[in-house]
């Protein structure tokens, strides 16, 4: 098993390890699609799950040989644009941006959502595991993980977030239990305006993706929440080398289809997938969201969803956080 597998795959309970297979040798695939391939992206365009349902789609065309076209169907979370394909005809012309937000924390935080994230799906395979960064503003008194526990052991330190029962506030959750500390919560709609809160001092930080926050000279991350140290930021440490192994966590992004979708179209997708992925500049634009090459098979990444959807829920429920 690669360093990136292992990192992607460390919050799997030990109880999932037997069912990790290796990634299958390359194989000529027994289904080829005869039409275009639709990927309802179930948020709207421009964010980092777009930007990332767009680059897995322009890498697989070459070896489906055919266009797999993007198709945006945002709202609720995720949850509109999942459901159309948790009820779409499981014959791998219709096939899902699959996100930890609306198959694990969604399902985790709300009683309304309409499908369920392990049954109802197909996984076929990971884009990226992109990590959150716990961040505050640069020009601000706190300079590092141990200065923002300390203040927040000390007086009120109020984080934002980009939602209630959104991965930000159930992270921020996770960082105060890990701690011990009690960070207030103010949730907005999104993280562009609890960034520029940030900014304008009204709050004191925020946890977001790193592809969100990364690129802010304004922010300065104190930390990321992966295992280890993001590629494109040797400086700023993980959390676990603060000894916060519970929030470790990795926003993932992935493809899967309906349930029922035969082998043969998950497995010829799984392989245009990695195959598009393992391209050079493929590489450089994962790197760009933070997120290091992986080889995961398709049986991987059902135990990383099924994990995932375990662990949100115990989260969720410990912390009495539900979606309004």
């Amino acid at each position: 098993m690669t360093a990136s597998r292992r990192s992607i795959l460390a919050a799997l309970p030990a109880g999932a390890a037997p069912f990790l297979l290796p990634r299958r040798a390359a194989a000529q695939p027994s289904w080829m699609p005869a039409r275009p391939v639709r990927l309802v992206v179930p948020f709207t365009p421009g964010g980092t799950t777009d930007l990332l349902g767009r680059l897995a789609a322009r890498g697989m065309e070459p070896s489906l040989g055919t266009s797999v076209v993007v198709d945006n169907r945002g709202g609720a979370g995720g949850v509109i644009g999942s459901d159309l394909v948790a009820k779409a005809v499981p014959d791998g012309y219709t096939i899902l941006l699959s996100n930890i937000a609306s198959q694990a924390i969604g399902p985790a935080v709300s009683k309304h959502v309409p499908y369920d994230p392990v049954r109802d799906f197909t996984p076929i395979g990971l884009i990226a595991a992109v990590p959150s960064a716990i961040v505050v503003a640069t020009d601000g008194p706190i300079r590092s993980l141990p200065e923002l526990v300390a203040r927040a052991r000390t007086g009120n330190v109020k984080f934002g977030s980009t939602g209630i029962g959104t991965s930000s506030h159930v992270k921020l959750e996770l960082l105060n239990r890990a701690a011990g500390v009690a960070i207030l919560h103010a949730p907005y709609r999104g993280s562009a305006p609890a960034v520029a809160d940030v900014l304008g001092g009204q709050i004191d930080g925020l946890i977001a993706a790193v592809p969100d926050v990364g690129r802010n000279d304004r922010l300065r991350m104190l930390a990321v929440t992966t295992p280890e140290r993001a590629a494109r930021w040797p400086n700023v440490p993980s959390v676990r080398e603060f000894g916060f192994e519970t929030l470790v966590a990795t926003n993932w992004f992935g493809l899967s289809g309906p349930a029922g979708m035969p082998d043969a179209a998950a497995d010829a997708l799984h392989d245009a997938l990695a195959k598009g992925l393992s391209a050079p500049d493929a590489q450089e634009r994962l790197l760009d969201f933070g997120a290091g090459p992986h080889s995961l098979s398709r049986r991987d990444y059902e135990a990383l969803i099924a994990s995932d959807v375990a662990r949100w829920a115990r989260v969720a429920k410990e912390a009495g956080i539900e979606a309004e």
